[in-house]
């Protein structure tokens, strides 16, 4: 029973808004020192590769972002699912909140992709197998955000959004192993839970920050839209009055 409490407590809308105020700024921090001590490394410290050269270097930026939005697509198909099955506002709420987010770090993993890939490969975009399903990645969440801001009744929106998610949520393994099932031009995996890595050190350290800076992007930028959705769909709360009240007293 406790156990269930525990993991119920933040489903009510105004724990979740406390909660999320106290961490958006924790996160913001986070990001920033972790995100300006991983572009150091990676720009500055990080040696030369030896047959890439210095354009490797936007992988620092571009696999933390290829990581995210697939990770991201995951939290809003099990999150829209969690919200559909049990009924749960917040949890359909927090599947619209992370959309955009998800949607922006796709275009970043597709842009840093053809700047990297233009002098790797000679071309700014292929259709391999991973580009793609990348692509396809971010028409998913353009047309998840479209579907649930399209339907007026919070219901049938999350309903929607999550039958979308859903199905589009099969693309995600077709991207992290398109390198192995199909003969592709982009490279398989340098970081992996069953081998060694295949880079330095100091490349392994830069890519661990951009990602935790990515990581506590996403959760300053998804907590604070959260809540925004929130309030909007709460407006009629004693809570939100309450919250007001103070907010105009102080």
């Amino acid at each position: 029973m406790n156990a269930r409490l525990r993991w119920t407590t933040f489903a009510a809308p105004s724990r979740f808004d406390a909660l999320a105020a106290a961490a958006t700024p924790w996160c913001w921090a986070v990001a920033l020192l972790t995100g300006l001590a991983g572009l150091w490394m990676g720009f500055f410290v990080a040696p030369t590769d030896f047959q890439q050269g210095e354009a490797y270097r936007i992988i620092f930026i571009h696999v933390p972002a290829a990581w995210m939005s697939m990770l991201l697509y995951l939290a809003i198909a099990f999150w829209s699912a969690l919200g559909w099955g049990l009924n749960a506002r917040m949890g359909s709420t927090l599947a619209r909140a992370i959309a955009p987010t998800g949607a922006m770090f796709t275009a970043v993993a597709l842009v840093t992709g053809a700047l990297w890939g233009q002098p790797t490969w000679g071309t700014w975009w292929v259709w391999d197998a991973r580009l793609t399903s990348e692509l396809i990645l971010l028409l998913l969440y353009l047309g998840y955000i479209a579907l649930v801001e399209a339907i007026d009744d919070p219901r049938r929106s999350a309903q929607a959004g999550a039958l979308l998610s859903l199905v589009g949520a099969l693309n995600v393994p077709i991207i992290y192993f398109s390198v192995r099932w199909w003969n592709t031009l982009h490279q398989g995996a340098s970081i992996s839970m069953t081998a060694a890595p295949k880079m330095a050190q100091t490349m392994l350290q830069a890519m661990g920050l951009m990602t935790i800076a990515f990581w506590a992007f996403a959760f300053a930028v998804i907590f604070s839209r959260a809540r925004a959705l929130v309030l909007e769909l709460e407006s009629e709360s004693d809570w939100v009055a309450q919250r007001y009240r103070h907010t105009e007293e102080s």
